[in-house]
């Protein structure tokens, strides 16, 4: 049975969700990619948690955005850190934040998605995280910022 374009976008924002979250597991337990990557693989992609059945996602881009993300933390948090206003620095922001800047940014810098679908992404992403909305126009913004760095052809 092949999936329809409704299934696979919803896959792949499922990824971007479970992307942040491994990043942000990661940065707390001190746990590697590799660790991380199978727990989430095997045992929370379509799970089933009490009443709640979590969404199958995209494992090929869940690996590659969380792998990416940490191949190149230091290139990512460079265009965040110019990204945010103020100078501050991505070390004194929520480590959710930061987990999402860098899963947005692996995709932004190692991957062809228009930097608007990333954007867009993304901020939904934020705003399940952070649902009274100022969160999710700080990673509008700073995501902007981080697009136009990373690609500036395509604005």
């Amino acid at each position: 049975m092949t999936k329809s374009a409704d299934q696979k976008r919803l896959m792949k924002s499922a990824a971007r969700l479970y992307a942040v979250q491994a990043l942000y597991q990661m940065e707390l337990s001190g746990q590697t990619v590799d660790q991380v990557r199978i727990e989430f693989l095997d045992h929370r992609f379509g799970e089933q948690f009490e009443d709640y059945e979590m969404v199958e996602g995209h494992t090929g881009l869940f690996t590659s955005t969380i792998e990416d993300a940490v191949n190149n933390q230091a290139l990512i948090d460079q265009m965040t850190d110019r990204g945010l206003v103020a100078k501050w620095p991505i070390s004194r922001i929520d480590p959710t934040l930061r987990a999402l800047f860098r899963a947005a940014g692996a995709e932004l810098t190692q991957t062809t998605t228009p930097p608007k679908v990333v954007i867009s992404e993304y901020v939904g992403v934020a705003a399940a995280f952070f649902p009274d909305g100022k969160e999710s126009k700080f990673v509008n913004a700073v995501l902007d910022h981080m697009a136009r760095e990373a690609r500036p052809e395509a604005f």
